[in-house]
């Protein structure tokens, strides 16, 4: 079991400082702050649009990100369902609504703020924080963390990881390089979705958790998560 000093330093670590950093982007960009200047500046020197930046920046379309999800989700309810395993539609569950709850969360943020595009684009505002990045985050970050505890090869669930965040970091430059959204939209959303799958992390963790339970007090032969 994972000992309150452990679960303490996961929450300020993952949840309390991506947050706070959250809340203090935010304020800036709704305030004109200085930290804009750095972000323009950062943003002038990474901006070359080319073919390869818009390639990455599209898997963090709905199109993309979302059916991998979807698959992923299907996959861990049946071997859940198929092991016998307590609860086993919480997981893909908690995963879904996640990702259902991103829009009712973006939304508002962007006509909050109201931040107009980089130099590149064409005039409007709502680029803050950046969908795309959101998407990606949440959906190959959740597709991962549902799929891990089924993984006993320490090999596949680094592959997995890798992955996960090879496709985020992909898209975040994709988004950056091609000048599609500031460097600060990017890094709000990595606070937010940090937030946001540190929560599905916990309600996936304590999942295991009990099914790990259910298995060693029981004879079934069935295997659950591990």
């Amino acid at each position: 079991m994972v000992g309150r000093g452990a679960l303490l330093s996961f929450l300020v670590l993952f949840v309390v400082v991506p947050a706070a950093l959250f809340s203090v982007i935010t304020w800036q960009v709704v305030a004109h702050g200085p930290l804009l200047r750095v972000d323009q500046r950062v943003s002038d020197a990474l901006v070359r649009p080319d073919r390869a930046s818009e390639v990455l920046s599209d898997l963090g379309d709905v199109q993309v990100a979302v059916p991998v999800l979807v698959a992923v989700l299907v996959h861990v309810a049946w071997r859940g369902r198929s092991a016998g395993a307590a609860r086993w539609w919480l997981p893909p569950l908690a995963a879904g609504l996640l990702m259902a709850l991103l829009p009712v969360l973006l939304v508002p943020l962007k006509e909050w703020t109201a931040r107009h595009g980089t130099d590149v684009m064409p005039p409007g505002v709502g680029y803050y924080p950046s969908g795309h990045t959101a998407t990606a985050a949440t959906g190959y970050g959740a597709a991962a963390l549902v799929l891990l505890p089924w993984l006993r090869a320490a090999l596949a669930r680094a592959a997995v990881v890798v992955v996960c965040a090879v496709l985020v970091l992909g898209v975040s430059y994709g988004l950056v390089r091609r000048g599609y959204h500031w460097p600060l939209d990017v890094v709000a959303s990595w606070c937010l979705c940090a937030v946001l799958l540190s929560v599905l992390w916990l309600v996936i963790g304590g999942f295991s958790r009990s099914s790990r339970r259910r298995c060693s007090g029981t004879a079934s032969s069935r295997t659950g998560p591990s």
